[in-house]
């Protein structure tokens, strides 16, 4: 036996998305109203934000920080 023996120990690389993650994030993706990282105009951002609100206002603990 060597005192210089070395045991080269190697690791599978982790993949954060192998427990399904990646499916979830595809999904998410794929809904028509999700958000992406694109430029948007002023006029769709405007109306995608005017969609949420008339959301949220449907929520029975609604607090109108809009009207400010």
């Amino acid at each position: 036996m060597s005192l210089f023996h070395r045991n080269n120990i190697h690791f599978q690389n982790h993949d954060p998305l192998a427990n399904g993650l990646g499916d979830e994030i595809a999904a998410e993706q794929s809904e028509s109203d999700s958000f992406t990282l694109d430029d948007i105009s002023g006029d769709d951002l405007s109306a995608q934000w005017t969609k949420i609100v008339k959301d949220a206002k449907k929520d029975p603990d609604w607090f109108t920080f809009d009207n400010d």
